[in-house]
C-alpha cells in the first residue's frame, strides 16, 4: 500500500533517482503523440480513399452516359435528321466504286 500511495503522491518524480522515470516519462508521452498523429493520418488517408472512389463511380458513370449519347448520335438515323434540318438529303444513286490501276515499271 506503500508504493501505490507513493505513486498517487508523485515522489518517484522527485526521489534521487528521479532522472531516469523522466527519461521513462518524456519517451512515453512522446510515444504516444507519435502515436496520435499517425492515427490522424490514418484517418485522413481513409477519409480520402473514400472520397476518391465515391469520384471515380461518379466519372464512371458519366463516361457510360457519354458513351450512350455517343452511341446514339453516331446512329444512320440520327446523322440522316441532323443533316436534313440543313438540307441535306440522302443520295437516292448508290455509291459507285472507283477502282484505279497501275502498270508496274519494268
Amino acid at each position: 500500500m506503500s508504493k501505490f500511495n507513493n505513486i498517487l503522491k508523485g515522489k518517484f518524480l522527485v526521489d534521487e533517482d528521479a532522472f531516469k522515470n523522466w527519461r521513462m516519462i518524456i519517451f512515453i508521452s512522446i510515444l504516444a503523440l507519435v502515436m496520435i498523429a499517425s492515427s490522424h493520418r490514418a484517418d485522413e488517408k481513409v477519409y480520402e480513399i473514400a472520397r476518391l472512389k465515391e469520384e471515380v463511380a461518379e466519372l464512371r458513370s458519366e463516361a457510360v452516359d457519354s458513351r450512350v449519347n455517343l452511341w446514339k448520335l453516331k446512329t444512320n438515323s440520327s446523322v440522316a435528321r441532323a443533316l436534313q434540318a440543313r438540307g441535306v438529303k440522302p443520295s437516292s444513286v448508290p455509291p459507285k466504286k472507283i477502282r484505279v490501276t497501275t502498270k508496274e515499271k519494268e
